[in-house]
């Protein structure tokens, strides 16, 4: 191999990582964008508000591989702490980013081995639910006691909420199974979908090597 090839070589990675950079922060720009439109729901507080942030991530991330997935929700997480500040000391942001890579990570990963259509389902499929594990969790042992510490109230208070909507909701493991586990599972499965019927129209243009 000649100079020339090596040098060849080393402007196309080069110019690879600038342009995965590029769209890693064009990706995270539009995932904050989104997190400003949320949407309520009838069967959860209103704290609970669904938006479609996940989306771009989530193509990024059948694109980009995984790693590059944790990077756009990293900089989405990022940003939004930036703009809009935060009330739980970055608690809530940082369990935000932890909910958003446990769909994102094990969706991609499983795409990015097995590489058609049914792998991106089953992908996102097993997103989805451990999405919804891991915010199950998190909700019980860190938001909703972090929460209810930032804003002077006692659990009961945040569990009388979701009764005020949900008569099954009577104590915080009632609270995580009727609101904060449908909540993610309901995300989860727009986010699969709305990927899943845009990826392969825009997926071209992500693409490093197209």
């Amino acid at each position: 191999m000649n100079t020339t090839d090596v040098m060849t070589k080393q402007n196309a990675k080069t110019k690879n990582k600038v342009r995965m950079m590029a769209q890693i922060g064009m990706l995270s720009a539009i995932a904050v964008v989104l997190m400003l439109f949320e949407i309520p729901l009838p069967f959860a507080p209103s704290f609970y508000e669904i938006d479609f942030s996940e989306v771009p991530v989530l193509v990024g991330s059948f694109a980009m591989g995984p790693l590059a997935g944790a990077a756009i929700e990293f900089v989405k997480i990022l940003l939004n702490f930036a703009i809009n500040g935060t009330t739980t000391a970055g608690v809530g942001e940082f369990a935000n980013f932890l909910i958003g890579c446990a769909m994102v990570l094990p969706a991609a990963w499983i795409y990015k081995m097995n590489h058609t259509r049914k792998g991106a389902i089953i992908g996102m499929l097993t997103g989805t639910l451990f999405m919804a594990f891991i915010g199950c969790f998190l909700n019980a042992f860190v938001l909703l006691p972090t929460y209810a510490k930032a804003f002077g109230m006692p659990i009961d208070a945040l569990v009388g909420m979701g009764t005020a909507v949900n008569s099954h909701i009577t104590s915080l493991t009632t609270f995580v199974i009727f609101a904060v586990a449908p909540f993610n599972l309901l995300k989860g499965f727009l986010v699969s979908l709305i990927v899943f019927l845009i990826y392969k129209k825009i997926s071209p243009i992500l693409k490093m090597n197209a």
